[in-house]
C-alpha cells in the first residue's frame, strides 16, 4: 500500500502531516474550538481515510479537500456533503461540544469519503451513489478493524427494511424518497453482493466490482453513464449481476424477502445479540463480505 499524506491546514496553527493510505488530503478547520480537541479531529479523519483505503486498496483520489466547520451549541457530526471539484471536496460540520466518544462512533466522515470512489451519475441514479456509501461504510470500517462484525449485521438487520418499496413506488430510478435513495440503494448493493458471491462461488463480490470501477477512473471527478458503471463492474466479476439487477429494479418496485435472506446468510438478531449459523446456505458469502476475501 502506498503511503499517503494527510495535510492539515489551520489558520492559527502550523500545518501538520499525517501518514494514511492514499494521497494528500488538505483539511481546513474553520474558527471555533471543539471539546474533543484538534488531535481527536485528526485521528477521526485519519481513521475514515484508513477505512476507505482498506476497502478499495488505496485512497480514491490524489487531490482531496476536507473543510470542517465547528458549530456552537451543538454536538456530533452532521451536514456532510461531497463534490468532485478539481479532485474531491467534502464539507462537514462538527458541533463544538463534540466529545471523543462522538467521533469514535461517527460514520459520516467515512460515508463522505466513500463518495470519492464512485463516478458522478445522472440525478435519477442518485440512489446508487448514496446507497453504496450507506452499504460500504460499515463494511469498510469492519475491514479496517474499527467496527465489530456484530455491529455491521445488527445495523443491516434493523435498518435494511427501510429500503423496501412502499405504495406508489415506481422503481429506484423514479422514486426519490429518503428511504429508497439511501436504504433502497443499500438494499440493491446487498443483494448484488450476495448474487455475485453466488455466481462466483465466493471468489468475488461487489467489492471487486467497485475496485474495478475506481481503477478504471470511476471517481467523483468524472461523470459516467450508468451503463458504463454496470459494464465495468460486471466485467470484473465475470457475471451480469449488476446489469440484470438494475434492469429488474430501475422501473418497478421489487420486494426482497429479507427474513429469508438473513436466514440464508446465517445471521439473526436475538434481542440485542447477533447469532450466527455457519451451516446456513450462504454463510460463506456472509463471511466473505466482511473479510473482503475470495474463497
Amino acid at each position: 500500500m502506498r503511503t499517503a499524506i494527510l495535510l492539515l491546514s489551520l489558520a492559527t496553527l502550523p500545518a501538520e502531516v499525517l501518514h494514511v493510505g492514499g494521497a494528500p488530503i488538505t483539511v481546513e478547520i474553520t474558527a471555533g474550538p471543539v471539546d474533543a480537541g484538534k488531535a481527536a479531529l485528526l485521528r477521526w479523519m485519519t481513521r475514515a481515510a484508513e477505512a476507505v483505503s482498506a476497502y478499495y486498496g488505496r485512497f480514491p483520489l490524489q487531490t482531496v479537500h476536507v473543510r470542517v466547520h465547528p458549530v456552537a451549541g451543538e454536538s456530533g457530526v452532521f451536514d456532510g456533503t461531497t463534490w468532485g471539484m478539481r479532485g474531491g471536496l467534502t464539507r462537514i460540520s462538527v458541533g463544538q461540544q463534540t466529545s471523543q466518544a462522538d467521533l469514535d462512533h461517527d460514520w459520516m466522515m467515512t460515508h463522505e469519503m466513500i463518495h470519492l470512489a464512485f463516478p458522478d451519475v445522472d440525478e435519477q441514479h442518485h440512489w446508487i451513489e448514496e446507497g453504496l456509501a450507506t452499504y460500504v461504510e460499515p463494511i469498510a470500517r469492519a475491514q479496517a478493524k474499527q467496527l465489530a462484525p456484530d455491529r455491521v449485521w445488527a445495523e443491516m438487520i434493523t435498518s435494511m427494511h427501510q429500503g423496501e418499496p412502499e405504495d406508489g413506488d415506481r422503481g429506484l430510478d423514479h422514486t426519490h424518497t429518503w428511504g429508497r435513495t439511501y436504504w433502497g440503494g443499500a438494499l440493491f448493493a446487498l443483494v448484488a453482493d450476495v448474487k455475485i458471491r453466488e455466481c462466483t462461488h465466493d471468489r468475488k463480490g461487489l467489492q471487486d466490482a467497485l475496485k474495478a470501477i475506481l481503477n478504471r477512473g470511476g471517481t467523483i471527478e468524472n461523470s459516467w453513464p450508468i451503463e458504463k458503471v454496470w459494464t465495468i463492474g460486471d466485467e470484473a466479476t465475470g457475471c451480469t449481476v449488476l446489469r440484470d439487477l438494475y434492469a429488474a429494479w430501475k422501473d418497478k418496485p421489487v420486494n426482497v424477502n429479507l427474513d429469508a435472506l438473513w436466514r440464508d446468510l446465517g445471521v439473526s438478531l436475538s434481542g440485542q445479540q447477533i447469532v450466527y449459523d455457519d451451516h446456513a446456505k450462504l454463510a460463506g458469502a456472509r463471511k466473505a463480505i466482511l473479510s473482503g476475501a475470495g474463497w
